[in-house]
């Protein structure tokens, strides 16, 4: 079992959660951009292997490592809306941060004016709900966790803005299987 991907990615960071909470043992590859080019038609992070089965997306990815443990992966349509929702923000707010990286700012571009409304308008929806805190299987809620410490870690977004979210992250990380995984701990 192979998972290729950066230390720094909340997707990948979320599959190494899920690895860890099923004890599986594998071997992490850190993979660059070109290298995740060459290796993968999504030309991203992460990808996987395991018994010759290849797999170029972290929600693929966590879905066969959840069937593995006869575990369900979103087993509800409100859980996976849910996933997919959090989905949305992070991948939006990883485009707008790499597209920063290379001088391209939401302040220049109508388009990205509108992605970055687009994930406040998602944060504040979600800082409507209740939040049970600590539930380490549902993988909406590790989504989320994953999204909003990597966020502060690049210093994406003021968690201080959405109350409810910041309790919930911030009783994520009072969790050993999730504060481990930290990616200033790289």
């Amino acid at each position: 079992m192979k998972l290729f991907g950066s230390y720094t990615s909340p997707f990948v960071r979320h599959c190494r959660i899920v690895l860890a909470q099923h004890e599986q043992q594998f071997e992490f590859v850190p993979t660059d951009y070109a290298q995740s080019a060459q290796h993968s038609p999504a030309q991203r992070v992460p990808f996987f292997t395991h018994n010759g089965l290849k797999l170029h997306d972290s929600s693929s990815i966590l879905r066969y490592l959840r069937s593995l443990a006869d575990q369900p992966f979103c087993p509800v349509p409100e859980q996976f809306d849910l996933y997919c929702l959090v989905n949305t923000a992070l991948d939006t707010t990883v485009n707008l941060f790499l597209l920063e990286r290379d001088g391209i700012t939401v302040d220049q571009v109508p388009y990205l004016q509108r992605q970055q409304a687009r994930v406040t308008s998602i944060l504040d929806e979600l800082n409507q709900r209740d939040w049970p805190m600590g539930d380490n299987t549902n993988d909406a809620h590790l989504r989320l966790a994953c999204f909003l410490s990597w966020a502060q870690f690049r210093e994406r977004l003021d968690i201080h803005q959405w109350p409810e979210l910041q309790k919930f992250l911030s009783t994520m990380n009072q969790q050993a299987w999730f504060a481990n995984t930290h990616p200033a701990l790289s």
